[in-house]
């Protein structure tokens, strides 16, 4: 009928919106099992730009140290001073602190890089929760894929630390363990900072995992116990000085270039 149209003037209702792509749902669909091959190939450009970018940013960030911990530690904790304290001792030995970039205890290490006028990198990833990045960052690149991350994470790096943290610490730091365990990478430190808080999982490791021989005794021997940062940044710098020759002048400065990603 004629009144049921609208007035000549009256403009069209507006489209929905298009929904946007949620990549926690993208890495669920990637996972779940084969996809068709256009699609593979295209993600597989898109995780290999992933990479050149973060190779291309991070190029000139330094001899760094990674430190691993929790992001669910806030400011007032225990473990926060702590991680605070070891990036700035950090800092002062000349290294550029590098995190995940999130808050909590990666957020105290880059802030007390920061407190030195040292470097502070971060390798954030996107999640929907927990991982915004802390404001203490001179460097960050943001990653979809946790395995670019964790590549970056240890690529740059001459020493790993772990703080007290969870799932992704644990996580962290037994790939680290198990690159140097199987020499995929040189005998770097990883050094493991609260001893109340590290020592069950190191008599677990001994003597459980020894005990079975699902590790030998040496592969404890890449791990070390602290209770301060004090004594983490003296194991990293006697390796860094004495195992692969790092000084402590300051990077040459490069020029960047837009077309290299960097």
């Amino acid at each position: 009928m004629a009144g049921d149209e609208p007035p000549p003037d009256t403009p069209p209702p507006p489209a929905p919106p298009h929904p946007a792509v949620n990549p926690q749902d993208d890495e669920r669909r990637f996972l779940s099992g084969p996809l068709d091959r256009s699609s593979e190939l295209l993600r597989v450009l898109r995780i290999s730009r992933e990479f050149v970018s973060g190779f291309r940013r991070l190029h000139f960030v330094g001899p760094c140290v990674t430190v691993f911990g929790s992001a669910r530690f806030k400011e007032g904790h225990v473990y926060y001073g702590l991680a605070r304290e070891l990036g700035r001792k950090l800092a002062e030995a000349g290294f550029t602190v590098m995190t995940g970039g999130g808050p909590g205890l990666m957020e105290a290490a880059n802030r007390g890089a920061k407190d030195a006028g040292g470097r502070s990198v971060g390798c954030n990833i996107q999640l929907p929760e927990e991982q915004k990045p802390n404001p203490y960052l001179d460097e960050m690149v943001t990653f979809r894929h946790f395995y670019v991350r964790k590549v970056m994470l240890v690529k740059y790096s001459y020493a790993f630390v772990a703080v007290p943290g969870g799932f992704g610490t644990l996580d962290e730091m037994f790939e680290i363990a198990t690159l140097v365990q199987t020499g995929k990478v040189r005998d770097f430190p990883v050094v493991l900072v609260g001893a109340e808080y590290w020592q069950p999982l190191l008599d677990f490791l001994r003597d459980t995992l020894v005990r079975e021989g699902t590790i030998s005794a040496h592969d404890l021997t890449h791990i070390s116990l602290v209770d301060t940062a004090e004594a983490a940044v003296g194991i990293i710098r006697d390796a860094a000085l004495n195992k692969f020759g790092l000084s402590y002048a300051p990077p040459p400065r490069h020029r960047r270039r837009w077309w290299l990603l960097e």
